[in-house]
């Protein structure tokens, strides 16, 4: 496979880097960019050259894991399988705490390249602050590997703690990035689709509880207040039926021009993932993918989705950072993970830029204050001549039997018993979808332009409105 101009790039600076005498490198690649290839013919260039013996990969999840080990061996057509012959081993983190002192002898007998992909799981400046798989690092690989490649594609932590091996920038404390390639050079370089996400509400929102019943006119009204967490809005029934019918109806359209283009949906549970499971094939009679921590061989399960006609796959903690399906094409964020990172690793499963004619990427997911932040920050990631924002007004039925309510309220029963019974009602599914564009890429955007007036862009009486944040459309290609 020919590398792209970003990979050759940064190849040849980390092998300048190597051979003036620094021993590590931190390449910041937009997710979906082409990472484990890059770094598999960096490994490929280090053992031709002879400047190295070995190669160790860690990387967060089995999946993972399998998929560089294959790319390191199809690069280098060397085994990667830790046996007597190989030239390596890819791994997981979760392995780090148990290899045994003959594993960490061969630092000392064998110049080591390690490759780390998705740093940032791995915290720690010194033995002080370092989480487990940070502190590993610290003691067995830091001084002693010949040389080491860490990946990420979202530079930072939630507990905002040091990624290890890293240096930070004073006083900004920002981490310091010896090659940088972003969403905006991805998109320019046909490299990324042009993401485009939908934020969905409801303008009437009722809560009943033994005392009064309170109106809210947004999920942000709402979760200001802290009367209902944010686990009850993704949990419930009619949210779900919303979200899936609109994500569904658009991955039909997709696969009329790529036929084997799939959706994503990220749970926040097993029995989150099983509920959503059960709609789908009540409302669309679509049989689903699931794959949790729970199954016996997850990797398995992803292998067969990646390589499958099925239209839709729900993981639950198994599919985001760093897993390769190109044919995903819609995901819908249903996950009660609130964190940038988790947000960019999960929309970065859909922008793999294909050879298919349809190169869409939509994510949809709930109109929630901290998710609306980081999506308006996405839209800063990409080309200013791709910068159109689109607001719709979506009534349109999915299918005649999602819901046969006149109300156009939003209920949820929060009176004190046992087991409150949270009760949506939704109507407002005609047959007409009416679209309302904002100016062209040229208008000026408020700073604050998502988080305090998406729920004020359409004014129907309890019904769910979208907002398209359009980030680029087909004027990019």
């Amino acid at each position: 496979m020919k590398l792209r101009q970003w990979q050759s790039e940064c190849i040849e600076l980390a092998l300048k880097q190597y051979l003036d005498g620094y021993s590590h490198f931190l390449t910041l690649a937009t997710p979906g960019a082409g990472k484990t290839l890059m770094a598999s013919e960096l490994a490929n260039q280090l053992l031709t050259k002879g400047l190295v013996d070995l190669v160790i990969c860690f990387s967060p999840s089995s999946i993972v894991s399998q998929d560089f080990s294959e790319s390191l061996q199809l690069k280098t057509q060397e085994r990667f399988d830790g046996l007597i012959g190989a030239k390596g081993r890819s791994l997981t983190y979760q392995n780090l705490q148990f290899l045994n002192d003959d594993f960490w002898r061969l630092f000392t007998r064998y110049r080591v390249f390690v490759i780390f992909d998705e740093i940032h799981h791995c915290a720690g400046s010194n033995i002080d602050n370092a989480n487990a798989w940070g502190e590993q690092i610290i003691l067995n690989i830091q001084d002693k590997a010949k040389y080491t490649l860490a990946l990420t594609g979202t530079p930072w932590r939630s507990d905002a703690a040091p990624i290890v091996l890293s240096n930070y920038l004073h006083p900004s404390n920002k981490i310091s990035c010896d090659y940088v390639y972003g969403l905006s050079e991805a998109i320019t370089d046909d490299v990324c689709r042009v993401p485009q996400i939908i934020a969905i509400d409801n303008n009437n929102i009722s809560v009943v509880d033994d005392e009064e019943t309170k109106i809210f006119t947004s999920f942000k009204c709402l979760l200001s207040q802290s009367v209902i967490p944010y686990q009850e809005i993704i949990e419930n029934e009619k949210v779900i039926k919303y979200v899936i019918s609109s994500a569904h109806e658009k991955l039909n359209t997709i696969r009329v021009a790529n036929p084997d283009a799939a959706g994503l949906i990220v749970a926040s549970s097993v029995e989150h993932a099983r509920q959503i499971s059960s709609l789908m094939k009540a409302c669309f009679n679509e049989d689903s993918v699931v794959v949790t921590y729970r199954e016996n061989e997850p990797t398995s399960i992803i292998q067969r989705f990646r390589h499958s006609q099925n239209k839709w796959i729900i993981s639950v903690g198994m599919i985001s950072e760093g897993t390769n399906i190109p044919r995903l094409q819609i995901c819908c964020h249903l996950t009660n993970i609130k964190t940038e990172m988790h947000f960019r690793q999960i929309l970065g499963r859909i922008l793999r830029m294909t050879d298919s004619k349809n190169q869409e990427a939509i994510m949809y997911m709930p109109a929630e204050p901290k998710l609306l932040e980081y999506a308006y920050r996405v839209k800063q990631d990409v080309p200013f001549e791709a910068d159109v924002v689109k607001f719709e007004k979506i009534t349109n039925p999915i299918e005649e039997d999602i819901d046969d309510e006149v109300s156009g309220t939003v209920t949820f029963d929060n009176k004190k018993t046992p087991l409150p019974k949270v009760e949506l009602k939704i109507n407002g599914f005609e047959s007409v979808i009416d679209h309302s564009d904002s100016d062209e890429s040229t208008a000026a955007v408020d700073d604050h332009f998502l988080t305090s007036s998406y729920e004020k862009v359409v004014n129907i009486f309890g019904r769910f409105q979208q907002e398209s944040i359009a980030l680029g459309l087909s004027e990019l290609r």
